[in-house]
C-alpha cells in the first residue's frame, strides 16, 4: 500500500488498517490473546502492542493539541528525542503493566477514534504541506498522522502474526 499523499487516503488507510488490526485480534482463540510472546523483550503480549499504539496516538493528540493552542511543543516529550524514543517506549510498557487486555482495547478503540476525528479536522493542505506549521519543522502533519496510525498498525500486525505462528 503506498504511503497516503492526502486527507482522504490518510483516512482510508488509517481504518483500513485499524479494521485489519482487529479481524486479526478477533481471530486469536482466548487464550493465545492472553498468551506471553515467545520472541519479544519489550512488547510481551497483545496487551503490551494495543497500548504501545494507544500511548503513540496520546502523543500525536497531545503534540496537535497543544500546538493548536499556542504552546509549543515536541511531538516527543522532554526528555526524550529521536535518538532516545526506545527508552519512551519502555516506560509506557512499565506504565501499563497493570492494564487488563479489556482495558486496553477500549483505550485503543477509543484513542483511534480521537485521532481520526482530530485528523479530519485538518484540510489537504495543513495535512499535507511541508512547513504549514512551524511545529512540524520539515515535515508535515500527514506523515505524523501516518506514522502514528497506519504504518504504526502494520507494525503491530506482523508482531501479532509473529505472535499466532510461533
Amino acid at each position: 500500500m503506498a504511503r497516503p499523499t492526502n486527507k482522504q487516503d490518510l483516512t482510508i488507510a488509517a481504518n483500513n488498517q485499524f479494521n485489519k488490526l482487529w479481524n486479526l485480534i478477533d481471530s486469536i482463540p482466548e487464550e493465545k490473546q492472553q498468551a506471553v510472546f515467545s520472541f519479544e523483550d519489550r512488547d510481551r503480549n497483545l496487551r503490551d502492542v494495543l497500548v504501545h499504539l494507544y500511548e503513540w496516538h496520546q502523543l500525536l493528540i497531545n503534540w496537535i493539541c497543544s500546538n493548536r493552542a499556542g504552546n509549543a511543543t515536541n511531538f516527543l516529550p522532554d526528555p526524550y528525542n529521536w535518538r532516545t524514543y526506545p527508552q519512551m517506549n519502555v516506560e509506557f510498557w512499565k506504565k501499563h503493566q497493570t492494564t487488563p487486555l479489556k482495558e486496553a482495547v477500549v483505550l485503543l478503540k477509543k484513542s483511534h477514534a480521537d485521532v481520526m476525528k482530530l485528523i479530519d479536522s485538518f484540510t489537504d493542505e495543513e495535512l499535507y504541506t511541508k512547513k504549514h506549521f512551524l511545529w512540524t519543522g520539515t515535515s508535515n502533519l500527514g506523515s505524523y498522522c501516518v506514522s502514528s496510525t497506519s504504518s504504526h498498525y502494520d507494525w503491530a500486525m506482523k508482531k501479532i502474526k509473529k505472535h499466532i505462528k510461533s
